[in-house]
């Protein structure tokens, strides 16, 4: 269709402007590669984070094809790239991975999110704030019980736990790494730590609206690493990342991760919570 309709408009007398003979040549190339823009878009969307070469992979582009419309798509903010970092021996620079934006969840429609932002208000109306975060609870149960095996695998050292979390989390498309930080003398080496971050949160807009839900978060995290964890930023509340900080100058604890507190543990875990910045 592109390639016919072109060429009338190459017959056009000297007195068409160049600019309008541009803009008709031009033009069904500018819907084909908008059309294409979306299929990359949802791709996006549906895979991320994923790589340039898995996405021309996916869709049939050559690497140069798919690079050009990831650029456009990325200087309009509708996605963005999340390093991450490579996992074995001589992994070398972190991978690029592509990610929705906030902008670009947005310009999709979150209709799904509004609607659970009313029934969550519609529940704190009627149950309390207390019924909000046990739902928040039941939600990252799930996680809790799929991650504990593997983390347990991993063995009593925090450095090597919070490296299995983080790659349970990069699998369920959280963007996540860790990066170690070595406490110097005169500090004690007990200060020494991971820091564990998340590049992408697929409830960012939710979790605005209800801290509870990176609260029960970080509390999932502390237990399934073993140690008290503490949430230095998160992206709901303006962060670049979620970031955690997990200390690894101490012993992990020796029970196995369980699933989420009973109830007679709920206030211990609330006051603990409240300690933190």
């Amino acid at each position: 269709m592109s390639n016919a309709t072109a060429v009338p408009f190459a017959g056009h007398g000297a007195s068409q402007a160049p600019a309008d003979r541009s803009r008709m040549a031009t033009g069904p190339v500018a819907d084909a590669d908008e059309r294409t823009r979306d299929r990359v878009l949802a791709a996006v969307l549906e895979n991320g984070p994923v790589s340039a070469a898995e996405l021309g992979d996916l869709l049939g582009f050559t690497p140069a094809a798919v690079r050009r419309h990831l650029d456009h798509l990325s200087r309009e903010g509708v996605i963005e790239v999340k390093r991450v970092a490579k996992s074995g021996a001589g992994a070398g620079r972190p991978a690029r991975r592509y990610v929705l934006s906030s902008q670009g969840q947005s310009s999709l429609g979150n209709d799904y999110l509004d609607i659970a932002a009313l029934a969550l208000q519609q529940l704190q109306k009627v149950a309390g704030p207390d019924a909000v975060r046990a739902f928040a609870v039941e939600r990252f149960s799930d996680m809790e019980r799929r991650y504990a095996p593997e983390i347990e695998k991993a063995g009593p050292d925090i450095s090597a736990r919070a490296k299995a979390l983080s790659d349970a989390l990069t699998r369920d498309n959280f963007v996540s790494s860790t990066a170690t930080i070595e406490a110097k003398a005169p500090l004690p080496a007990a200060l020494s730590s991971v820091q564990l971050c998340q590049g992408h949160c697929p409830i960012q807009q939710l979790a605005a609206r209800f801290p509870v839900f990176c609260d029960v978060e970080t509390e999932v995290f502390s237990r399934l690493v073993g140690v008290d964890v503490r949430r230095l930023s998160t992206l709901s509340r303006g962060g670049h990342v979620c970031t955690t900080h997990i200390p690894t100058g101490r012993p992990s604890v020796q029970e196995p991760t369980r699933p989420p507190a009973a109830p007679a543990r709920l206030n211990e875990e609330i006051n603990h919570q409240q300690e933190r910045p």
